[in-house]
């Protein structure tokens, strides 16, 4: 069987058709990985902060918060408005299970959704990337620099995700009153707002960390802490979602962004960045001079 590796060093040597060919071999073979569920037992939050605790680029501003108020009465209000037109509803037990299971899609759909994003800021484009290339830019320093995450304050972390939910809530928000569409955009676009919040909160050891939040960790419902550090060792190119982990072991195994990847570079010849070895933008620093 061809390996991932040799078919990434030959993409740029081999003729068309014996190209697709081993790509087409690859496609049905599982990826000499660990699974998604491994244990990995060192968080790289146990790498301490030092001088980035005092990094004014992780601090809060009065901005910061603003949007994050105003992402937050966005979701609440439009999850207000499922509630009260299914509240009003002529079938109303049906139309609160109605809204139950649009949340439920919602939930899943923002794991699903934050994946496949997390894939595509990871491996395509740079800072110069029109519209997307500061969020690009901040992924691959988060590569590098794991743990200021834990070290980022709530409204930083949240800001530029509270600002995307506000606008785009805001046409739902003006439709007439639908339980179920109200429910879902409203469970969907929450998550992906807290998203930030639950990757932060998988980069914190247990012992730090609300017992609230373990739990939930733990059960599944926030993304775990040793699956996502999965995503932080070689080859950074498995478990992207970061709303509950998910979907993570059925897009690994069934090498769902191996084939996405494959497809883009047939069709545009653009190679992702996992197919390369880790660069110094991909690799943790680690200041081990200073104190934990």
């Amino acid at each position: 069987m061809t390996s991932l590796r040799e078919v990434r060093a030959s993409v740029s040597v081999q003729e068309p058709e014996a190209l697709r060919a081993s790509a087409l071999d690859l496609l049905v073979t599982r990826r000499q990985q660990p699974p998604s569920a491994a244990i990995i037992t060192t968080t790289v939050d146990s790498a301490p902060p030092g001088r980035v605790t005092d990094d004014p680029s992780l601090k809060s501003t009065w901005a910061h918060r603003a949007w994050v108020a105003c992402g937050c009465a966005s979701v609440l209000a439009t999850l207000a408005k499922s509630g009260i037109a299914a509240a009003a509803a002529a079938h109303g037990d049906a139309t609160w299970v109605e809204c139950l299971l649009a949340g439920g899609l919602g939930y899943l759909a923002a794991d699903l959704g934050s994946g496949v994003y997390h894939w595509a800021i990871d491996n395509y484009g740079d800072a110069g990337t029109p519209f997307f290339g500061p969020q690009i830019e901040a992924f691959q320093g988060h590569h590098r620099w794991p743990w200021t995450i834990t070290r980022r304050e709530f409204a930083n972390n949240l800001q530029a995700l509270a600002r995307a939910t506000a606008f785009l809530l805001l046409p739902v928000d003006l439709l007439p009153g639908e339980p179920g569409l109200h429910a879902f955009a409203g469970t969907f676009l929450g998550c992906l707002m807290f998203s930030q919040q639950f990757h932060a909160w998988s980069h914190g050891t247990k012992s730090r960390l609300p017992p609230a939040v373990v739990a939930l960790q733990d059960a599944g419902l926030l993304v775990p802490r040793a699956m996502h550090m999965a995503h932080h060792r070689p080859p950074y190119n498995n478990n992207y979602c970061i709303v509950s982990g998910v979907w993570n072991r059925l897009l690994d195994e069934a090498n769902v962004f191996e084939a996405l990847e494959m497809l883009v570079f047939f069709r545009f010849g653009v190679r992702p960045r996992c197919w390369s070895e880790p660069t110094l933008e991909w690799t943790e620093e680690v200041d081990d001079r200073l104190p934990s």
